[in-house]
């Protein structure tokens, strides 16, 4: 489970723990990516536009995932770039530079875009014309978006610390702290909010939910039980952001288990062995994740059950999928973004947006993706009108 790992672990002085700085694709991994063979074309997805975003997350792969709401679309940049643009046409709607090291974010909710940023700060813009409203400290770097809703700004920091602030001028309202263990991934997962619920997921394979108000605990729950002689063999990150649909919490983990929860109380409704640490994404019918090797899943939402596995992208370093009509979109380490059936995850269409790579989760609204590559590219494709 641990092989292919390239490891850089630091020191995170103030939280007392250390992460893996690498991730497990592209160069890092000691198999080599898969190549791509030739596919039959069933879907030619047409891009609407293209632009920079601002630099990007490099090689630090950071939580730069762009945010959508309404006809706009939000971006950031890691050297503290922000821009809002239409996502229609792709024109910039507005643009701020924060001068601060960004490391997650866009979020977005009560108005507001979200960023946290590597030095401990988080900072709330107006949706519509980018003021800047507030500026809060937090208590260590900031690597999962923040998120807002119903006045309550959730923020989950890589010392395993969700805070809540006040969406009106960020003043702290609680804090909830699950402490990180010896050894981590370097990433968080985004707290999800629902119900007036935090739901967020930890290192330690744990995930709770909190009430938005005052960080009450409603419950907790293990969904990965660390196992193994060394550190690296006990590590059962949850890194993917929970998804929430129809009071039903579904959950990832790093060398654990993939699982759905009911929101209300925190039951197992099922869960099977899963090792991942991309985003996942909720359909009708089914749950879609990667995995940590770069095989994508289709998964039965009522009991977990596998619908297909597409294995043809294995050491790509390929996104969290999204959906999009019939079709499942995953970003890959050289730019491509690859369309899969919904029905059996067979190949059906691949366009390249950035050679610099895709590792964000690429975003689906209003019938398009919009992808953000890893040098800033921001790029939305839609299907012709014609395509079933």
């Amino acid at each position: 489970m641990i092989r292919g790992i390239l490891i850089a672990v630091t020191a995170l002085s103030l939280s007392g723990c250390a992460w893996i700085g690498g991730w497990f694709g592209g160069k890092d991994n000691s198999e080599p990516p898969t190549p791509l063979t030739e596919i039959t074309e069933e879907i030619r997805p047409q891009e609407m536009w293209s632009r920079s975003a601002g630099a990007g997350s490099g090689e630090r792969r950071l939580a730069l995932r762009p945010a959508v709401a309404g006809e706009f679309v939000y971006a950031a940049g890691r050297k503290g770039e922000v821009s809002a643009v239409r996502l229609d046409n792709g024109e910039q709607v507005w643009e701020v530079d924060l001068k601060a090291p960004i490391s997650a974010g866009p979020g977005y909710g009560d108005g507001l875009v979200l960023l946290g940023t590597t030095d401990a700060r988080v900072f709330a813009l107006r949706a519509d014309n980018g003021e800047r409203l507030w500026e809060a400290k937090v208590s260590t770097e900031v690597m999962a978006a923040p998120q807002a809703a119903e006045g309550v700004v959730a923020v989950h920091t890589v010392d395993g610390r969700i805070t809540g602030l006040s969406s009106g001028d960020g003043q702290r309202l609680w804090t909830y702290d699950r402490s990180a263990p010896v050894l981590t991934l370097r990433g968080t997962s985004a707290p999800a909010l629902a119900g007036g619920l935090v739901v967020a997921g930890f290192d330690s394979g744990h995930t709770a939910a909190l009430t938005a108000r005052d960080g009450r605990v409603l419950w907790e729950r293990s969904i990965a039980i660390p196992s193994g002689r060394s550190e690296l063999e006990r590590l059962v990150d949850i890194d993917a952001n929970p998804v929430i649909v129809d009071d039903v919490v579904y959950v990832t983990t790093f060398q654990g288990r993939i699982a759905a929860l009911s929101l209300e109380r925190g039951e197992l409704l099922w869960a099977r062995e899963m090792s991942s640490y991309a985003a996942l994404d909720v359909g009708e019918t089914q749950v879609f994740v990667t995995d940590d090797i770069g095989q994508v899943w289709a998964l039965d939402r009522r009991t977990g059950a596998t619908f297909w596995k597409q294995d043809k992208l294995r050491h790509r370093a390929v996104s969290g999928p999204v959906v999009i009509g019939d079709y499942v979109v995953v970003g890959d380490l050289e730019g491509y973004l690859h369309w899969l059936s919904r029905d059996d995850g067979r190949f059906v269409g691949r366009t390249r947006a950035d050679s610099s790579g895709i590792v964000s989760q690429p975003v689906v609204v209003d019938g398009a993706v919009v992808a953000l590559s890893n040098e800033g590219e921001i790029s939305a494709w839609r299907l012709p009108q014609s395509t079933p």
